[in-house]
């Protein structure tokens, strides 16, 4: 049973230099074309049974919050409409300065419970180097004002080893973001992706980044000043108070199924993963025809289950647990995946019990060569 559904909203008043999610310009697009797209594709794809609920909703982009506050509402209405949840988490992306007093209304009177602010960094500076138009005190305003209105859940996502970034702007960064006492923070490192500004501007020898030693210490930095404040890390780049983890991303981590709706949408029914088309035009024009905008279909083999089961668990502080391997699978963990857990063992990388196999502390750092070691054994 599909108990989650991400929903994609591809558009952005300005785009970031880093960004390679599938986006475009808001303006002079078919803004309310695509949520009538895009509930057709609902109604078209999920398939749930009379007094089946969702478990988790998260609306991402994009730019969520960049359509206005009447189109918000009918989006949201889609949504509760046909994808009904109860006593689930049902989070919104947004951008520091975009949510006003009746965008924050319309999201809390359609049951939004969840917040999650794309901050990146507080120095401004920085900022306007990675192509951000909001500025550090517009994070302060939004906070306030979210909380104003009555969200108390609220994440708030930080990028380090930026282009000319220190150690101590990092931890600047993170005092202030801490300083707000939220309960849920992410923190990711940059990854310079193909098709961004920064891409083109590292082919040109035009990007100067931290060094892997550098990015290494921010990340330490990172652990322990979560540490230090309290904040659980329960996934390699995600912290959170007690309870308040993201139910949505252990979706993914826990290797569940998921509806992937809107336009480049990702998704995972049935064993069988897919995509969307990512254009405006490709994906709404089946959708006016009664088709689905499916651009591609994976079946996955049970080797390949296995191998995500153990790349994507692994991501979490806790690991991977043995009996819910052996219930899905019919074999223990160590009779699949026995050389790369002695190898990583060995190297002290990952530890294994009788309960589970996870990552160590310095397995944290080195985390996708212990996930490469899982890949292609079978």
């Amino acid at each position: 049973m599909v108990r989650s559904a991400y929903i994609h909203i591809p558009f952005c008043e300005h785009i970031c230099h880093y960004c390679d999610f599938n986006k475009v310009f808001l303006q002079g697009q078919p803004v309310d074309g695509y949520l009538l797209s895009l509930e057709n594709e609902i109604k078209q794809r999920v398939r749930l049974d009379s007094g089946d609920k969702l478990d988790t909703i998260f609306v991402g982009g994009g730019t969520p919050t960049s359509l206005n506050a009447n189109q918000l509402d009918t989006l949201c209405e889609t949504i509760t409409t046909h994808l009904p949840y109860e006593h689930g988490e049902f989070t919104f992306e947004a951008n520091p300065g975009d949510l006003t007093e009746d965008k924050l209304r319309v999201l809390k009177d359609h049951g939004v419970n969840r917040l999650s602010f794309g901050v990146q960094s507080f120095n401004d500076e920085l900022l306007k180097g990675i192509g951000r138009t909001h500025k550090s005190q517009d994070v302060y305003t939004s906070v306030e004002a979210a909380q104003k209105v009555g969200f108390s859940n609220i994440s708030i996502d930080l990028i380090y080893s930026l282009p000319k970034q220190t150690e101590e702007d990092f931890q600047d960064t993170l005092k202030k973001a801490l300083d707000l006492d939220l309960p849920h923070y992410s923190a990711y490192s940059l990854i310079v992706e193909p098709k961004t500004v920064f891409y083109n501007l590292m082919r040109k020898g035009k990007l100067s980044l931290p060094s892997q030693d550098q990015e290494a210490a921010m990340y330490e930095i990172l652990i322990e000043t979560m540490e230090k404040y309290g904040i659980n890390q329960y996934e390699i780049s995600n912290f959170a108070k007690p309870g308040f983890e993201s139910k949505h991303n252990l979706v993914y981590w826990d290797n569940n199924e998921y509806y992937g709706l809107g336009a480049g949408a990702h998704g995972y029914i049935n064993g069988v993963r897919y995509s969307n088309y990512g254009p405006l035009k490709k994906y709404m024009d089946p959708l006016a025809e009664g088709s689905l905008p499916t651009i591609q279909t994976h079946e996955v083999t049970k080797a390949e289950m296995m191998e995500e089961e153990m790349f994507l668990g692994l991501r979490k502080v806790e690991g991977v647990s043995q009996s819910v391997f052996r219930d899905k699978f019919g074999c223990r963990i160590e009779s699949i995946f026995g050389s790369s857990i002695e190898e990583m063992e060995k190297r002290k990388l990952i530890t294994v019990s009788e309960e589970r196999v996870s990552l160590t502390k310095q397995g944290r750092f080195l985390g996708n060569e212990v996930f490469q070691s899982f890949l292609g054994v079978i």
